[in-house]
C-alpha cells in the first residue's frame, strides 16, 4: 500500500502542488503525498518549509512514530516507515 496526497493541517507556507483553503493545505491532481515536518524527513522524503515531501508520486507509508512502531513499519528518526 502506498501513500496518496491528502488535505494536511497548514503550518505556514503550503509544499509545492498544495493550495491553501482556510487552515488547510489541499492538494493538487499533480501532489505528491506530504506529511508534517518532525525533524529530519523519512528516506525517499524532502524537507519543504515545515512539511517533508515525498521524492516519488506512491512513497510507502509513513506515520508519526508514538513509541514503538507497529507491525510491518521499521523506525526511522520521528516517523514510522512501512516495510
Amino acid at each position: 500500500m502506498t501513500m496518496q496526497a491528502m488535505p494536511i493541517p497548514k503550518n505556514g507556507a503550503c509544499p509545492n502542488g498544495y493550495i491553501t483553503q482556510g487552515n488547510t493545505c489541499v492538494p493538487s491532481k499533480s501532489a505528491r503525498p506530504a506529511i508534517p515536518k518532525n525533524g529530519s524527513c523519512p528516506s525517499g522524503w524532502i524537507a519543504q518549509g515545515n512539511y517533508c515531501v515525498a521524492n516519488i508520486a506512491n512513497p510507502k507509508n509513513v506515520i508519526p512514530k508514538n513509541g514503538n512502531c507497529p507491525t510491518g513499519y521499521h523506525a526511522q528518526g520521528n516517523y514510522c516507515v512501512q516495510n
